[in-house]
């Protein structure tokens, strides 16, 4: 897991192929002009899912975590907290192969606040509760750049 600012995501420029193709995608990508919904980079290995919404109350928030992509996780507008522990620390409930998701049950280790250009990186091992408010809810606009590893 990594949380940076997006002006520093060059620094992680070397750790595996889709990831060096999404960071250098996003150091001239204008996230607020992304369609909704899925936006092509490079096929199957880095593409972006632009997503608003209105953030929830923890108790309302799931677990998600993934087998075979990394998720960037990059706030455009607003603010939430997305909660992360390491998937081995949770009970796996789901499993969906199409969809590379997997579901857990379990406790947070650790919350990270997400603001503008607030960027999580996490990997298979780091499942991630999204979406939870930070205070009060609000609208937001999220874009999260799959990677293929």
């Amino acid at each position: 897991m990594i949380y940076v600012k997006r002006a520093h995501l060059d620094r992680y420029l070397g750790l595996c192929p889709a990831l060096d193709t999404a960071i250098r995608h996003l150091a001239q990508a204008d996230l607020a002009s992304l369609a909704p919904g899925r936006n092509e980079v490079d096929g199957d290995n880095v593409y972006i899912n632009r997503l608003d919404y209105t953030t929830i109350p923890e108790k309302q928030a799931a677990w998600e975590g993934h087998a075979h992509y990394g998720d960037i996780h990059i706030m455009i507008t607003g603010q939430e907290r997305i909660g992360v522990s390491d998937a081995s620390e949770l009970t796996q409930t789901v499993r969906k192969d199409d969809e590379d998701f997997l579901g857990f049950e379990g406790p947070v280790r650790s919350w990270y606040s997400m603001a503008a250009d607030d960027v999580l990186i996490v990997f298979p091992e780091d499942a991630h509760m999204v979406k939870v408010q930070l205070g009060e809810a609000m609208p937001v606009s999220r874009a999260v750049v799959k990677f293929r590893l």
